[in-house]
């Protein structure tokens, strides 16, 4: 069995990809012929991602406060800690905090063959993220 006893430094979420302060752990990508990727995300109220889509899917578990995920063309969807969420491969969709609070999750997905994780759309805009 191998423990990881180290991990990558915090990092921002880039503003090409994220609306507001957000913060990316990478809690696990190990070595092939494995291509899961373990992400902890932090959002500040009112942060959240842009709209984007996975080519194998994605398992969302928030670990503390309240959120928001959209799929496109779906109902606005309230999420808070211990909710878990699976998110359909191609599916697009968005997800951050709420409004007036932080939020947490663990963002579980699996590389494509070619190393991808996420394709970015666009920005999801103030007229379907409530304010």
């Amino acid at each position: 069995m191998e423990i990881a006893r180290t991990r990558p430094d915090t990092r921002p979420g880039p503003p090409e990809r994220f609306t507001g302060t957000v913060w990316l752990d990478q809690l696990a990508a190990p070595p092939a012929p494995s291509r899961l990727r373990l992400f902890s995300v932090h959002f500040a109220p009112g942060a959240r991602t842009f709209w984007h889509r996975h080519p194998h899917g994605q398992v969302l578990h928030v670990t503390e406060g309240v959120g928001l995920v959209q799929r496109a063309g779906g109902p606005l969807e309230e999420i808070r800690a211990g909710d878990t969420v699976w998110i359909a491969p191609g599916e697009e969709h968005w997800h951050g905090a709420g409004p007036r609070t932080f939020m947490t999750h663990l963002a579980i997905v699996e590389a494509a063959a070619d190393g991808t994780t996420t394709e970015w759309v666009a920005p999801v805009g103030d007229d379907v993220y409530p304010a």
